[in-house]
C-alpha cells in the first residue's frame, strides 16, 4: 500500500512505468528486446482522457528507458524527456536506440477497454517484421496487472501464506481478539511470513524517510506549479509564518525545531494543513512521494504522523512510525480488496476517503485505541468522504487535489478523536459496511467523475479563468 514513486499520479504515472518496466522485462526475457526497430504506445479511457496532465507519456517514456521512479534522480526527468523530443530517438532499456516520436507514437484512445478505465497496450515490431503487443491494467496506488486470472491466482497463493489472512474488518478484529494482539502487531506477524524483521524495518525506514523529505522540500520550496494553471506554491509561504527560528540543515533537525515549537489550536490546523499541502506539492511538480494509498492522497498520512510526532508526543520514535504504518496499510488493504482505491474506478472517495481512513485508524491506535475504536475511526472518516468525486480542472493533480488533502487530513485527526471518546459496541455502521457502500457508490457514480475531467469542476472552472 505504501510505495515510493514519482508524481503526480500512481495510476497514471507510476502504474503505466511500471507496466513499461514490466513490458521490458518481458521482451528481455524472451530475447527481443535488441530485436525491437519500433515502439507504440496506446493508452485508454481514464490514461488517454487525463494523461497530459498527469505525465502519463512521461511516465510511459521513462519506463521504457528502463528508469527506476524509487531511484532517478528527479533533476533528471525533463532532461531526458526533452532529449526524446527533440531527437525523436529512444534508447530502450537503456540499450537499443529506435526512432520514437512522441507525438505520433504515443496513441491517445478516448474509448474504455472492458475490464478497468486505465488500460494501456504496447506494441513492439520487431526486425523479422513480426508485430508483438501486450495491454496492462493500471489499478490504482501503482499497481499494476496483465492477466486478471494469473494474476488473481497469485495474489491468493500469498495471501494463503500469511498466518492472519485478512479480507473484512470483521475478521482482522476475531483475530486480534483471539491472539490477543493489537492491530500493528498482528500486520507485523503477516509481514513476517514474508521478509525478516531488518528486512521490515528497512523498508519502512525508507517510507518513512521519503515522506518526512517530501514534506520538508515542500516547505521550502517556493513558486508555481507546472501544468499551465499557475497554482501558487502555499505550503512554503505558510511554514514561514509557523516555523520557530531556531537553525536546522535536514529533514531530521527540522522535524526536531518544529517539536520545540509552541502551539495553539489554530496553529495546529495550519500545521497539519501546511504538511499535506507540501507532499502533495511536490508531488504535483513530479516529485518523489510515497503512495498512501495513490499520489493523489499521498499528503494525509505523513501529514496526520507528523502532526503525532511534534504534537501529540514530543518523544515519538520509529517505533511509532513503524506502529502508524501498519496500521495504515492494514486499513487501505481492506479498502482494496472490498472495493477500490482506484480514482479510475472510485472517484476521489477511493483515494482521499481511503487515505483518511487509513490516518485515522493508524492515529487511534496510536493514541491507545482498541482494534474496534481503530476501525471505527477508519468508518468514520471515509463515512464522510463518500460520493467525493475525481474531476481535476485540466487533468492536473492540483485543482482540487491538493486542498483536498490538508481536509482529509483533518478528518481523519477529527475521526480519531471522536472514536477514542466513543463506545465502539454502539457504533452503528460497521467499517466493512461502509466499504460496501464505498463501492457501490462507486458502481453508480457517472463516468464522468471518475478521473476523466468530463464533469464536476473540471468542466464548471474555466482553464482561462485559473
Amino acid at each position: 500500500m505504501l510505495k515510493i514513486g514519482v508524481g503526480p499520479s500512481s495510476s497514471h504515472t507510476l502504474g503505466p512505468w511500471r507496466a513499461a518496466e514490466r513490458w521490458l522485462a518481458r521482451l528481455d526475457s524472451r530475447g527481443n528486446i535488441e530485436k525491437v526497430i519500433e515502439v507504440e504506445v496506446h493508452l485508454y479511457g481514464s490514461l488517454s482522457l487525463t494523461g497530459k496532465g498527469h505525465a502519463t507519456d512521461y511516465a510511459v517514456m521513462l519506463g521504457l528507458l528502463g528508469k527506476d521512479p524509487e531511484t532517478i534522480p528527479i533533476e533528471d526527468i525533463h532532461l531526458l524527456i526533452e532529449g526524446i523530443k527533440k531527437e525523436n530517438v529512444l534508447l530502450l532499456n537503456g540499450i537499443q536506440k529506435i526512432p520514437f516520436d512522441p507525438k505520433q507514437d504515443i496513441i491517445f484512445n478516448k474509448k474504455f477497454l472492458p475490464f478497468h478505465a486505465n488500460g494501456l497496450k504496447f506494441v513492439a515490431t520487431l526486425t523479422s517484421g513480426k508485430i508483438i503487443s501486450k495491454t496492462y491494467y493500471s489499478i490504482g496506488g501503482g499497481f499494476v496487472i496483465s492477466e486478471e486470472r494469473k494474476n488473481a491466482k497469485l495474489k491468493v497463493d500469498m495471501f494463503n501464506k500469511f498466518p492472519f489472512p485478512v479480507q473484512k474488518g470483521t475478521e482482522l478484529l476475531e483475530f486480534c481478539k483471539n491472539e490477543g494482539l493489537k492491530i500493528s502487531e498482528l500486520v507485523l506477524e503477516n509481514e513476517r511470513s514474508l521478509r525478516n524483521d531488518e528486512e521490515i524495518d528497512q523498508q519502512l525506514h525508507r517510507i518513512w524517510d521519503t515522506m518526512l523529505e517530501c514534506m520538508y522540500i515542500g516547505c521550502h520550496t517556493e513558486g508555481i506549479l507546472p501544468g499551465g494553471l499557475n497554482v501558487k506554491r502555499r505550503a512554503f509561504e505558510m511554514h514561514e509564518k509557523l516555523k520557530s527560528d531556531l537553525p536546522y540543515t535536514t529533514p531530521e533537525e527540522w522535524m526536531q525545531t518544529l517539536r520545540q515549537t509552541e502551539v495553539k489550536f489554530r496553529q495546529i490546523l495550519q500545521w497539519v494543513s501546511c504538511f499535506a499541502l507540501s507532499v502533495n506539492e511536490v508531488n504535483a511538480s513530479l516529485g518523489r512521494v510515497v503512495t498512501a494509498p495513490t499520489n493523489g492522497s499521498a499528503g494525509v498520512i505523513p501529514s496526520v504522523l507528523m502532526y503525532y510526532m511534534i504534537i501529540e508526543n514530543h518523544a515519538g520514535n520509529y517505533e511509532h512510525i513503524k506502529q502508524f504504518l501498519l496500521v495504515a496499510g492494514e486499513i487501505g488493504s481492506i479498502f482494496k480488496k472490498g472495493a477500490t482505491i482506484s480514482a479510475a474506478m472510485g472517484g476521489c472517495q477511493a483515494e482521499i476517503g481511503v487515505s483518511s481512513a487509513m490516518a485515522a485508524g493508524a492515529l487511534t491506535e496510536l493514541l491507545g485505541g482498541s482494534p474496534e475504536q481503530v476501525l471505527m475511526a477508519a468508518e468514520i472518516a471515509m463515512e464522510h468522504h463518500l460520493g467525493l468525486t475525481c474531476d481535476p480542472i485540466g487533468g492536473l493533480v492540483q485543482i482540487p487535489c491538493i486542498e483536498r488533502n490538508s481536509m482529509g487530513a483533518i478528518k481523519a485527526i477529527n475521526a480519531a478523536e471522536l472514536a477514542l471518546g466513543s463506545d465502539p459496541s454502539t457504533a452503528k455502521v460497521p467499517l466493512d459496511k461502509v466499504v460496501q457502500t464505498m463501492w457501490e457508490t462507486a458502481k453508480d457514480m457517472s463516468s464522468k467523475y471518475k478521473e476523466t475531467s468530463e464533469g464536476g469542476l473540471a468542466v464548471g472552472v474555466f482553464l482561462s479563468d485559473c
